[in-house]
């Protein structure tokens, strides 16, 4: 995972950098501070919770049967069989009977725009599309978020843990996005994942040229859209070099004048630095494979494909570039540039070495069922010869959509260390009849199906289904 460095504030009174202290006749040394709405997320009290015989989905490894998963102190402590048995186990320690239950991660949706775009849907909340220039790399999907919406305790209650918020696709480059976990909070930041890498929203393709071609505005044409991703990243790079050397300047005791700030280049700046991740909305084969060499023309990481409805064509590609394409099982035909569908699309990309496969929602209602949206793929996938298993489905949801949002070294798989985020199901989550029955987020229950003490409700659901 890529993890920012300890951020300093915009005036350092007293810096150390590369090895040099401020000299008596330098200025207080500039920074950008790439963070300055830190999380405050604190995971909720919680107990050693033991859950025996139950089928386990790892993410990381085969299905394991009859086997029982301990967590204590928001983390997995052991996985195995009979772990009552050991000393280890406390006398407090809760124990659920996970006997004909199945138990996986929690669910990532590394493509939502919930609290953006929230419920109840009216204008005064249409927040997620500043579509007021092509590059809007400035904007912050986190500061259009409303934690109350309601749509999170829905997401919640379909075993969804952690879910990426990002702007709209109106844009060339739209914003920054924000990685949340799905808890309730009556701030943003006190739901914002700790740690977790800023991505940045780009859209390739007919929407940002319907948008801007409609008022006669740049970008027309795909070849406008490729020119303005190229321009700001032209930009960008010149930004970045002036601050590189202010920098080195500094770090050499003389006393320059810092470059003006401008937050568009900001974000971009981060970008190349590698320290935040593209999403990118993108369906046609030949696109991505233009916004990889982008990629490599100003060496950045041309990061996750999303929708990405031609994946299949260039599985290898992306495989080889280091990619993920997060898509939909059968979601097409919507648009020109979302027609060259195949229901196997996802067991494709999937069956790639070295492959990303993720399956996103981009909706209030699939992220409620993410479970079954990889059901789908899984079995249109095996009537056509392939032979995918529980075992390879729950990544697409789990652990390869955490390597999408660089979180993958603390969640996104049932494994000794990593952070207790679980969903105990009443049976096969794979299963059309599945429901999550108990939601774990760092070894905190935060829904239980048969407890109304943990199930939230909302006055902004009333005639909601």
């Amino acid at each position: 995972m890529i993890r920012f460095a300890p951020l300093l504030s915009i005036i350092t009174v007293s810096v150390i950098l590369s090895g040099c202290e401020q000299t008596q006749d330098q200025a207080p040394h500039v920074s950008i501070d790439q963070n300055p709405y830190p999380s405050t997320y604190q995971a909720l009290p919680s107990n050693m919770t033991l859950v025996t015989n139950a089928t386990v989905l790892t993410a990381a490894g085969n299905k394991l049967e009859n086997t029982d998963l301990l967590f204590t102190q928001g983390k997995i402590t052991a996985i195995g069989k009979q772990l009552s048995k050991t000393n280890t186990i406390s006398n407090e320690v809760i124990v659920i009977d996970g006997t004909g239950k199945w138990i996986t991660p929690g669910i990532i949706d590394v493509h939502s725009h919930l609290g953006v775009y929230p419920s109840p849907s009216t204008s005064s909340h249409q927040d997620g599309n500043e579509m007021t220039s092509p590059v809007t790399a400035e904007v912050w999907a986190e500061h259009s978020v409303w934690p109350q919406d309601p749509a999170f305790n829905r997401a919640r209650e379909g075993g969804v843990t952690t879910l990426q918020i990002l702007p709209g696709s109106g844009n060339l480059i739209g914003g920054r996005g924000v990685t949340l976990r799905n808890i309730p909070a009556v701030t943003m930041q006190g739901m914002k994942f700790p740690d977790a890498p800023y991505g940045l929203k780009m859209a390739c393709g007919e929407n940002p040229k319907r948008v801007y071609g409609k008022r006669k505005q740049v970008p027309m044409t795909r070849m406008g859209n490729m020119a303005g991703y190229r321009q700001a990243f032209a930009e960008a790079t010149e930004y970045k070099r002036a601050w590189d050397e202010y920098d080195a300047d500094y770090a050499a005791g003389l006393n320059p004048t810092p470059p003006k700030r401008d937050l568009t280049n900001d974000t971009l700046k981060g970008v190349l630095e590698g320290d935040i991740l593209i999403h990118n909305h993108c369906y046609k084969s030949e696109e991505m494979a233009m916004m990889i060499d982008l990629g490599k023309e100003f060496n950045y990481h041309s990061g996750t494909f999303h929708h990405a409805i031609e994946a299949y064509k260039i599985a290898d590609l992306l495989a080889q570039n280091g990619n993920c394409a997060a898509m939909w099982p059968d979601w097409w035909g919507f648009k020109m540039e979302a027609n060259d569908m195949v229901l196997e699309n996802v067991a494709i990309v999937d069956a790639v070495a070295n492959s990303c496969a993720v399956v996103h929602s981009d909706s209030s209602m699939t992220i409620q069922r993410l479970n079954q949206e990889a059901a789908k793929i899984m079995y249109n996938a095996n009537r056509h010869g392939f032979a995918l298993t529980e075992a390879d489905a729950i990544r697409w949801i789990t652990l390869n959509a955490a390597q999408s949002l660089g979180i993958a070294d603390t969640t996104g798989s049932l494994e000794v260390g990593k952070n207790a985020d679980i969903v105990i199901w009443g049976g096969n989550p794979f299963s059309v009849y599945a429901q999550a029955e108990q939601v774990f987020i760092d070894g905190a229950k935060v829904f239980d199906r048969h407890d109304d003490a943990y199930r939230a409700t909302s006055d902004f659901m009333l005639g909601q289904g």
